[in-house]
């Protein structure tokens, strides 16, 4: 009997060590995501991003946390909150527009995914878009050839278009290549441009009265933080003066402007979140390339239409991605 029960002691003991001990929860990872404008401006790009996450099964409370920090334009402030971030710590870095040279100069050895309006390889943090180097990588939407498509959809509108003003800040990378573009295209319509090069909102008062005295006929806006930050003026002083203004973002769209053509930023920011993902599974940012943007928007604004006496062509509508009434 003894040896009965030392047996069965055995086997129940052998019989434990082969279970497996509990898995403990995944750790959380812990992402800074860093903005040099404010939390309501940047809302919905959050908002996207954190999207494409949940897609790959990163979802907050459980193995994703989201620290966020906002400069609220005052660009002196990002060395502090990106430091602050890096001190917490974060395994990784998000990031759009200009503030992204600044915090690529914080740190070399914590990762960074931005989605940057402007070129970054002319910016100096990319050595070409199929290798990045370094340990930053992400979205450039620069689209230099829909600057020439813009000019396009407003011979379109406006059959008998003669003159355009491109209102553009000369110190945004890669706008000499975009008022290129412009001039390409206008120049096979034999349409004139007149460039509004801004570099501050006085400069950018001051081209007003230059479009009215040059007679323009509409206005193209390359988008960049500072006329993004203009764009309400940039509008009423259109619509006051019965001009169509054309950008790029939808937010111009939405602020009043004629029509909008360009990416669509919310996916731009969804699709971040892949570079997120593969770089917290151990993929060199180094060694991921720069993606352009794939999908495009078309927005109008019937609204606008309405108040500058603009006849949408058929055309235009059926191809809008979305029409604000």
């Amino acid at each position: 009997m003894k040896r009965r029960r030392f047996l069965l002691s055995t086997v129940a003991l052998a019989g434990l060590s082969n279970i497996a001990p509990a898995q403990s929860p995944p750790k959380a990872v812990r992402i800074g995501w860093i903005i040099g404008g404010s939390a309501a401006g940047s809302e919905l790009f959050l908002e996207a991003l954190r999207a494409g996450l949940a897609d790959l099964g990163y979802v907050e409370g459980r193995n994703l946390v989201v620290e966020a920090r906002y400069a609220d334009d005052k660009p002196e402030q990002v060395s502090a909150l990106t430091q602050e971030l890096l001190r917490l710590p974060v395994d990784l870095l998000v990031t759009q527009g200009g503030t992204t040279r600044a915090i690529v100069k914080e740190t070399d050895s914590v990762p960074i995914v931005y989605v940057f309006s402007a070129d970054p390889v002319l910016a100096g943090f990319a050595q070409s878009l199929a290798r990045p180097g370094g340990n930053a990588t992400g979205i450039s939407l620069m689209s230099v050839e829909l600057n020439g498509k813009r000019i396009e959809l407003l011979r379109e509108i406006l059959p008998r278009l003669g003159r355009v003003t491109i209102i553009a800040n000369p110190a945004h990378i890669g706008a000499e290549l975009e008022l290129q573009a412009c001039e390409n295209a206008a120049r096979q319509f034999g349409i004139e441009i007149h460039q509004a090069l801004v570099h501050n909102p006085a400069e950018l008062e001051e081209s007003f009265s230059e479009i009215v005295s040059g007679k323009s006929e509409a206005i193209s806006v390359l988008p960049d933080p500072l006329v993004i930050r203009g764009r309400q003026r940039i509008i009423d002083f259109a619509v006051a003066e019965r001009i169509p203004v054309i950008s790029g973002w939808k937010i111009f769209a939405e602020s009043g402007a004629l029509c909008t053509y360009g990416p669509r930023l919310t996916e731009s920011y969804r699709r971040a979140a892949y570079y997120v993902d593969r770089i917290l599974k151990g993929m060199n940012p180094a060694e991921l390339p720069i993606e352009r943007p794939t999908v495009f928007e078309l927005v109008v604004n019937l609204k606008a239409a309405k108040t500058l006496d603009v006849t949408l062509p058929p055309s235009v509508l059926a191809r809008a991605d979305e029409v604000i009434e």
